[in-house]
């Protein structure tokens, strides 16, 4: 008799596993074995009384289902629907790499009942939690507060700075991320049970992945090992030397003067903070604004912003040449058609993210790539071999540790069943987490007039927010993008304190179509920076500057 499997609720951890399982056994079951996480209990079902364990477990908040048979392998059977009970398989999945998209899709596959093997080379976490997201903001964090301390708006309550410890501080960033990283990763593998495998992992032909040469054959692929810092080909930067935005979360000590090659979110997030903790800041972008993709008011908010805390904005640079002079490093660059020499102590390189797809074997796996170098995928992220799915960074996607976690599960729940699952970008937020943050969601004015769209923008300054008064710093706005026929939200941008927690609601609005007239008659609680979004809806219609305080 076949092995059966029936579906228990109410398990909620470990010790509801163990007694379902005696239960089981004493009611005459062999070969029980119980997944809370999944919900079910798998045993040989000769001589068992499922009524008796039924009557021992009424009342205390189990329930059993009735038994399935398991055929094959006792994997689901959407597995072997796709691809075949071939006994020749090591496991359902194989994973490369270990981050956001890796673990997401270990979690869809494990839950599955799929068998799964995650390979790494280097550290377990990915990006975000080693050397992105977690330990940046943190030392964002400490760097907004100190900055705040040393120019406090406020009377009468004055504030003062000591000397920065950048040792100290890099340290208690270094303790956070190794406690998340073993809480959020490493803790999960060994929670959830797949097999991590330690190793680099190239695909030997269409069909298998070789682990440091040792065969690995699954039934499905997902790659998802990410990105690291582009570095640009400029003359003499190697021989200058260099830190990037991981490197350079692990100075010691402060520069005294710092050049930051690129003026996107990372640039300008890295720039800041050092200009906070006390650095001289100099930032270039090659472009003719900062945050050259967002609105363009942006730009200018930005710049008033930096300016402020001293960094001096160099745009329409073009950085041709590195060099160090005695105990100084140099960037030669070209302005206005000028050649300019800047010096600094440090050179920090934030000139975007490039796709990890090198020595992966993808060519001898039939898998191509995209234009801007990461893995070519199709709205399901399926690669060119349609056994490889692929997802995150090393895909041409946008480069959020949340798009990757989406991208994984999809990518996964696809693998597993020949899925047709398919992610929407059209309400996807960005945050630049400066000070204060950039905000945005769906289309820019720009992008929506390239469409063809006939729009109705607004945008309010932040002086007009009563949260921002308050707070003692008006830098900032909000603008909405519209439809001007039937006012729907197609896009918003904020720059202030906490924009990206504003651009949720925003996030709501061109999500489910919502209209200005919608947001403007909807609460928002007042003395928050999230009514700034109201009241630059209500804008379309009335001038808020005739208004009340908390005025409808």
């Amino acid at each position: 008799m076949s092995r059966q499997r029936i579906e228990i609720t109410g398990m909620t951890c470990e010790h509801c596993a163990v007694k379902i399982e005696a239960v089981l056994e004493d009611a005459g079951a062999t070969g029980v074995f119980v997944d809370y996480r999944r919900g079910f209990a798998e045993l040989d079902p000769e001589g068992v009384d499922l009524e008796q364990a039924r009557a021992f477990l009424r009342g205390t908040g189990y329930e059993l289902g009735d038994p399935l048979p398991i055929e094959g392998d006792g994997t689901p059977e959407q597995l072997d629907d796709v691809t075949g009970a071939d006994a020749g398989y090591d496991y359902d999945l194989a994973i490369v790499g270990a981050g956001a998209a890796a673990f997401a899709g270990a979690i869809q596959a494990f839950e599955r009942g799929a068998r799964v093997v995650m390979v790494e080379h280097g550290t377990v976490g990915g990006t975000c939690v080693n050397v992105g997201c977690v330990p940046s903001k943190t030392m964002l964090r400490a760097g907004e507060l100190y900055g705040l301390a040393g120019h406090n708006p406020h009377a009468g309550v004055p504030t003062s700075t000591a000397p920065v410890d950048l040792g100290a501080l890099v340290a208690q960033k270094d303790a956070l991320v190794e406690r998340m990283r073993k809480e959020k990763y490493c803790d999960l593998i060994e929670d959830y049970g797949w097999d991590l495998v330690k190793g680099h992992a190239e695909f030997g032909d269409a069909d298998s992945l070789l682990v440091d040469g040792e065969p690995i054959r699954a039934r499905r692929y997902l790659v998802a090992t990410g990105a690291r810092p582009a570095i640009p080909p400029i003359e003499g930067l190697e021989e200058a030397g260099y830190v990037t935005s991981t490197s350079g979360l692990e100075l010691r000590e402060l520069p005294k003067r710092l050049l930051v090659i690129g003026g996107n979110y990372i640039g300008l997030e890295m720039g800041q903070l050092y200009a906070h903790l006390g650095s001289e800041v100099v930032l270039f972008e090659m472009l003719e604004r900062i945050s050259p993709l967002e609105e363009p008011e942006v730009a200018d908010a930005l710049a008033e912003v930096l300016a402020s805390d001293g960094v001096q904005v160099v745009t329409g640079a073009r950085v041709v040449r590195a060099a160090r002079d005695g105990g100084e490093k140099t960037l030669t660059v070209i302005v206005d058609g000028d050649e300019r020499v800047f010096r600094g102590d440090e050179i920090l390189v934030a000139a975007g993210r490039r796709p990890n797809t090198d020595s992966l074997g993808l060519e001898r796996a039939g898998i191509e790539l995209a234009g801007r170098g990461g893995i070519r995928v199709d709205a399901t992220q399926r690669t060119t071999n349609p056994r490889v799915y692929a997802a995150g960074d090393c895909t041409d996607s946008p480069q959020f540790v949340y798009v990757a976690a989406a991208q994984g599960a999809t990518a996964v729940r696809n693998a597993l069943t020949d899925g047709d699952d398919r992610l929407d970008y059209t309400a996807l937020p960005r945050i630049t987490f400066t000070h204060p943050q950039v905000a945005a969601v769906g289309l820019s004015e720009a992008q929506a007039v390239e469409q063809g769209l006939d729009v109705d923008v607004r945008t309010l300054p932040l002086a007009s927010v009563p949260r921002a008064l308050v707070n003692r710093d008006s830098r900032g706005l909000v603008k909405i993008v519209a439809e001007r026929e039937s006012g729907r939200i197609l896009g918003a941008t904020a720059v202030a304190e906490n924009a990206g927690d504003i651009i949720l609601a925003a996030v709501y609005a061109v999500r489910f179509r919502l209209t200005v007239a919608d947001v403007a008659s909807t609460w928002a609680p007042y003395l928050t920076m999230s009514e700034g979004l109201k009241l630059a809806a209500q804008i379309f219609t009335r001038d808020v500057a005739k208004l009340s305080c908390c005025a409808a």
